[in-house]
């Protein structure tokens, strides 16, 4: 065996070290973003766009008619900043919600913004809740937070002290909003692969 022949197995050995120590190209550096902002991120990549939406599930049925699904339901990612997007939901004519989501030191935070047409505040509003978990980049949950539950109580809602929030945002297919509670689950779906005329501002936001 020549000396030639004994130094080729090196080069292969060689170039395979060197690739190995040096990184590949186009692999992204530093860690993956956490969910919260992932989902925030996804949801502000929607801002400007209005959708329409359906209730899909409503349990227990309700006795009489329910208005979320005899009107046309339709969100609009309206304002987003960093850290903060605001999401009016409008239930036929009534402009009175707004879901707004801020990013916290934990993870997100959800608020129901209520107003009366005159734009004052709803004596239920500004509730909701904190994510208690790092959740994923496609579903966030929000229990009810210890202020809501006092504002419920004060309102004689305590039906609603075990409240669950919760959002899933799947891109180009759909947003979910949900609340559910023991006994009751209520999920509304909107379908994000195709937009509708932005509605007029929330009562309030003028």
């Amino acid at each position: 065996m020549t000396e030639r022949s004994h130094g080729w197995p090196l080069l292969p050995l060689a170039l395979l070290l060197l690739a190995a120590f040096s990184g590949s190209p186009g692999i992204a550096e530093g860690p993956p973003a956490a969910p919260a902002d992932a989902f925030l991120e996804a949801l502000s990549g929607l801002c400007g766009h209005a959708f329409a939406g359906r209730v899909v599930t409503n349990e227990p049925r309700p006795a009489e008619p329910d208005p979320f699904e005899a009107e046309t339901l339709v969100m609009h990612v309206r304002r987003c900043e960093p850290g903060r997007v605001e999401v009016p939901f409008h239930v036929g004519a009534d402009r009175s919600r707004t879901w707004v989501l801020t990013r916290t030191a934990g993870g997100l935070r959800l608020k129901h913004d209520h107003r009366h047409e005159d734009g004052s505040p709803d004596a239920v509003t500004l509730y909701g809740g904190d994510t208690a978990t790092a959740g994923t980049a496609v579903r966030q949950e929000f229990p009810v937070d210890e202020e809501s539950r006092a504002t419920f109580r004060r309102q004689g809602l305590t039906v609603s002290v075990t409240n669950v929030w919760a959002m899933e945002l799947v891109p180009r297919e759909r947003f979910v909003y949900e609340l559910s509670r023991p006994g009751r689950l209520f999920r509304v779906e909107f379908d994000l692969s195709r937009a509708v005329a932005p509605p007029p501002a929330p009562w309030g936001h003028e």
